[in-house]
This record gives C-alpha cells, sequence and structure tokens, in this order.
C-alpha cells in the first residue's frame, strides 16, 4: 500500500537523519524522498523535519508522527501475518542479507518456511553486510542473515547457521615463501565492520601497521578492486567462493588466517509474536546442520 511505502521511507528517514543516505539504501531518488516527506507534511498539516546547516532534525510532531507510523505498519503486519487461511499462513516476510548469503544461504535456510507455508512472501532486500544488524534492530527488516558479532545486542535473537575463516586474496598467484604479510604490502580492506575488526586485531598480534591502499562498503565491491590488483583483500572465503571473479583472484594459503566468522540468522526478541516471524524463526532451526568452513 502506498501509504504504508510512506511510512517506512519516513521511519527510515527519522533514524538516518540523512536524506542522502534513504534515498541510496531505500532505493529511491532524493526528490522522492524530499515529495514524501512533502506530502506526509500536507496531509498531517504540520511540519516533520527541520532541515538546517547543522542536519535534520525531527520537530514535536515528527516525533508524534514517528509513533503513529509505527503503530500502523505494526497493525498492517499482525494484520497480514493472521493465520486465517484454510492453507495455512500468509504475508509478507521482509529479509536483509548480502548478496553472498542470497545465492549460498537463504535457498537451503528459508526452503522449509516455504514448504511449509507457500502463501508466505518473501521479499529480499541486500546490502553491506555491516549494516544488517543495525537495519534489523530499526526495523527495516524481519530477518536478517549476517555475520554476528562476539555480544548480540539485547534487542535481538541470533542462531548460527554457517561458519566460514577468512582469506587473503591476491591479483597475482600467491609467493609460497610468505608465511605472513609483510609491513610494506597493500592491503583492500571493508571500511567498517567485522571483518574491518578482525583484520586490525591480526595486524595487531603480527606487529604490523597495514599500508591501506583502499577501503570498500561491502565484500563483493571489495573483490572488485582486489581484481585490480590494489591489493591484498581480507575477505569471507564463503564471498570468496561465489564471487563472479574468483577465477581472476588466489587465494593465499600459506599465509596465517586473521579468524573465522560465525553466520547466522537474526530476528528481534519482539517479532516473535508475530506468527510470520516466529514460522521464520523456528524454519531456520534448530536441528539443522552448521555448514563448516571449507
Amino acid at each position: 500500500m502506498q501509504d504504508h511505502d510512506q511510512y517506512r521511507l519516513f521511519l527510515h528517514l527519522a533514524s538516518s537523519l540523512n536524506f542522502t543516505r534513504t534515498a541510496a539504501d531505500c532505493h529511491v531518488s532524493p526528490a522522492t524522498l524530499s515529495r514524501t516527506v512533502q506530502r506526509l507534511e500536507a496531509a498531517t498539516g504540520h511540519r516533520l523535519l527541520d532541515r538546517g546547516p547543522h542536519g535534520v532534525a525531527l520537530t514535536e510532531h515528527g516525533h508524534r508522527f514517528r509513533t503513529y507510523a509505527t503503530g500502523a505498519l505494526e497493525l498492517w503486519d499482525r494484520y497480514c501475518d493472521n493465520d486465517l487461511a484454510e492453507d495455512g499462513l500468509s504475508g509478507n516476510l521482509r529479509v536483509f542479507a548480502s548478496v553472498t548469503a542470497c545465492q549460498g544461504l537463504l535457498p537451503d535456510l528459508l526452503a522449509p518456511l516455504r514448504k511449509s507455508h507457500p502463501r508466505v512472501r518473501i521479499s529480499v532486500r541486500t546490502g553491506d553486510a555491516a549494516a544488517a544488524l543495525a537495519l534489523l534492530d530499526e526495523g527495516e527488516a524481519d530477518l536478517a542473515v549476517a555475520a554476528l558479532p562476539s555480544r548480540i545486542p539485547a534487542t535481538l535473537l541470533a542462531r548460527p547457521v554457517a561458519r566460514t575463516p577468512l582469506a587473503l586474496v591476491r591479483a597475482d598467484p600467491p609467493r609460497s615463501n610468505e608465511l605472513v604479510p609483510g609491513p610494506d604490502e597493500p592491503f583492500v580492506l571493508p571500511r567498517q565492520g567485522l571483518v574491518r575488526e578482525i583484520a586490525n586485531r591480526w595486524f595487531r598480534r603480527l606487529g604490523i601497521t597495514p599500508r591501506i591502499t583502499a577501503e570498500a562498503d561491502g565484500h563483493e565491491a571489495l573483490l572488485t578492486l582486489v581484481a585490480l590488483d590494489y591489493g591484498t583483500g581480507i575477505i569471507p572465503d564463503l564471498v570468496l567462493q561465489h564471487c563472479s571473479l574468483r577465477h581472476r583472484l588466489h587465494a593465499d594459503s600459506t599465509a596465517s588466517s586473521p579468524g573465522e566468522l560465525t553466520i547466522g540468522a537474526c530476528v528481534r526478541r519482539t517479532d516473535l509474536r508475530r506468527p510470520l516471524v516466529a514460522a521464520a524463526w523456528s524454519a531456520t532451526g534448530p536441528g539443522r546442520p552448521l555448514r563448516p568452513p571449507r
């Protein structure tokens, strides 16, 4: 429904307070986002946002409308999740996952849900894996498949579904006589997220300060920079195995691994009261075999 789409855009903007970021994340133009806010302000008769030289801020009416929009979407979701159909549960499950998780994990992970509840619609949104848990916590997704930090936010539940080691990847064949990278070696790293944190800890253990020649948002983008020979990338092996560029890349098996990622399915605790989310959570386990590292 159009109103609900407008509410979701407004709620994302109310969280980000950044028109450019919301437009990019929600795949709309900045002009469309501005028109959406204008229509909502016209409908409510109040200014919802203050836009000044120091950024965007919610007005008092903006805070009130944020509460209303959140409640309206929750009521709509409950209506869509109503399990009154003779052939089972229905509704729309919003899933966030990286491109790699979509290709390598989601088909198996969501197959039990699809089989048990064929009326459920699954919409998948992809993006930077580093943003997955934040988007889930903000209500932008019902289920996220993401790398799990050592401490899960109290508002979320997480269940491991796969493990993957981190690999060193180069455009040139690995140098077999090097067991660890030297201090002058160029590196391509994620701009943020768990892989960057693990890489930083690994560099400290080795006692080197890395020469970072490029950074990327997203693992797939990072591998493109590695293929262009900007330097050695640190990447989950699961990403490498599902990358179309892997024939142009070389994993360095002689270097010590920086570490390992645990990939998990995550939901918000409060969403388990919704039958659709509860069914999706149940479909991911327990009893599902954990995919081991290669």
